[in-house]
């Protein structure tokens, strides 16, 4: 670590350094690159070297416990300087852990009923409240791009953006198969049954990182459905996009206007595209795991709502919590700071 942090340290150097040079300025996007680079090690080389100087007061310390006549004031001071150095380890050993250079993006979320037919769409529809609820809590802006609704008030399938600073750092872990375990309102038994819904959550990548070719699209626009007014049945707002190479389909109606619509669709294509694209250079990479960015968690059940017993279990921490109704009221920040938690010690023992 102590090596690692010291290369650091001379790279911050060396990035000022060139910084300082006015011939650098000649090229705008080296002047760009260099100042995030300065403003990502700049705090990390702070704290390090606030910890060597701890390190070397620690060190005399230990050297005064030795002297008779300074050994008790030492002493008072040498656990609190101690404990000091411990923590500012292992805040560095946490700051040097990989990062996923997406977390600060904004994200696209997909929710879609899967087995249990109507129950799974109310569930699906409890989880865009779920979700919904939080993104309030975090001070963040959600917007619908399409959603597929039943007669009964439940979701087939929804998509929409949550935009916010680290909104995937934050909703990245929620990618899987959630499990509801329910008397559904259709039943009039009383029974227990059990449904599912998968979330996908998704990086957005601009035009720069993800470039689609416009001949591999093929763009339909269509009169939207649902509630709307006159304007759904008058105009041909609602786009559909289909990538030829891939047949993926996007289809965005929420918005008013053509342009936003196709704005949207664009959007949520790249990040599936994109998503796919990661996905298919880590199996190729390792085939025996994939990271949170790829889909390989969604194929397993992550997280089960038992209502009759009030408790919601996430399967991957081993997290059970007894508090299902402030939970599904968006109160979400327990579970994802536990499986941020998680996702570290994976990637410490990597």
């Amino acid at each position: 670590m102590h090596q690692q942090l010291s290369k650091l340290a001379l790279r911050l150097e060396e990035v000022e350094a060139q910084l300082a040079q006015n011939e650098t300025y000649s090229d705008p996007e080296l002047v760009a690159k260099l100042s995030r680079e300065q403003k990502e090690l700049t705090p990390l080389v702070e704290q390090f070297c606030q910890y060597q100087a701890k390190c070397r007061e620690l060190a005399g310390l230990e050297d005064l416990l030795g002297d008779p006549e300074c050994r008790e004031l030492a002493r008072l001071e040498y656990d609190g300087v101690k404990a000091q150095v411990a923590s500012l380890e292992e805040t560095l050993r946490q700051q040097l852990l990989p990062k996923d250079p997406m977390d600060e993006k904004d994200v696209v979320m997909e929710i879609r009923a899967g087995v249990g037919g109507e129950e799974a769409a109310l569930f699906a529809a409890s989880l865009y409240r779920m979700y919904a609820m939080y993104v309030e809590k975090q001070g963040w802006r959600l917007e619908t791009a399409g959603v597929s609704e039943t007669e009964l008030g439940g979701i087939k399938e929804i998509s929409f953006l949550v935009e916010g600073a680290g909104a995937y750092a934050r909703l990245k872990h929620e990618s899987g198969v959630h499990r509801v375990q329910r008397v559904p309102e259709t039943e009039s038994g009383g029974r227990i049954h059990t449904s599912t819904c998968t979330v996908a959550v998704l990086p957005q990548v601009d035009e720069v990182e993800f470039q689609l070719d416009p001949n591999d699209l093929r763009i339909d626009t269509f009169r939207s459905s649902g509630a709307g007014g006159q304007h759904v049945n008058k105009t041909e707002s609602a786009i559909r996009v289909t990538h030829l190479p891939t047949g993926t389909v996007v289809e965005c109606q929420d918005q008013r206007s053509q342009y936003k619509n196709k704005d949207r669709a664009l959007s949520i294509l790249r990040s599936r595209l994109y998503e796919r694209a990661v996905e298919e250079q880590e199996a190729a990479i390792a085939g025996e795991r994939r990271s949170q960015v790829g889909s390989g968690m969604r194929n397993e059940r992550i997280r089960t709502y038992n209502f009759p017993q009030g408790r919601v279990t996430d399967h991957r921490v081993g997290l059970t919590l007894y508090k299902i109704d402030s939970i599904m009221d968006g109160e979400l920040e327990e579970i994802i700071d536990a499986l941020r938690l998680w996702d570290q010690e994976q990637k410490r023992s990597e």
